[in-house]
């Protein structure tokens, strides 16, 4: 029964692609992403997550002020959350959920990208700063993630390291 199970089979194909065909990514596939990014689940299920959809020329060129990063994907996601509206452990440590809900949001959005034939790559190197400003997005949204999406050209290949992987033991404990 295990072998029809499909999950780890996705994951294991999806890989950071770090060279794009500027090839645009069709209508139907931004839609497929979104959905799975609203499908994705969310502490209390407060869904603090926004999105902003980064395409056309003008707009890529302001990306590029905010990371080295975008490898000419033709779109990204900016994925960040509403500090206003995630759960926090208010009687414990103040605990915030928006980096965790954000990181969900953007791990479907990978997968869908994956599921669908299309190439992403999670950053986390950009100026938060300047992303707020050029994109003008308001200051109680803190932001998680950039995710650049589009077909891998030939050489958007797999680094060498992703099929390394630690050893079990050295992460997995049993109680």
């Amino acid at each position: 029964m295990i072998s029809e199970f499909k999950f780890n089979e996705l994951a294991e194909k999806r890989y950071t692609v770090r060279s794009y065909k500027d090839t645009p990514v069709p209508c139907e596939c931004v839609e497929y992403i979104l959905n799975a990014a609203r499908l994705a689940p969310t502490a209390k299920n407060n869904q603090p997550q926004r999105i902003y959809v980064i395409t056309g020329e003008e707009n890529l060129a302001r990306l590029d002020k905010c990371t080295r990063c975008r490898y000419n994907a033709p779109m990204a996601f900016v994925i960040g959350y509403d500090k206003d509206i995630c759960f926090t452990r208010t009687d414990l440590d103040k605990k915030s959920s928006g980096d965790i809900d954000a990181s969900i949001v953007t791990t479907h959005m990978m997968l869908a990208c994956a599921d669908i034939g299309l190439g992403s790559t999670w950053v986390m190197a950009f100026d938060p700063f300047i992303l707020r400003e050029e994109f003008n997005i308001e200051d109680k949204v803190d932001l998680t993630a950039v995710l650049m999406v589009g077909y891998a050209a030939e050489d958007g290949v797999p680094s060498p390291r992703h099929t390394t992987y630690r050893s079990a033991d050295e992460i997995i404990t049993y109680k």
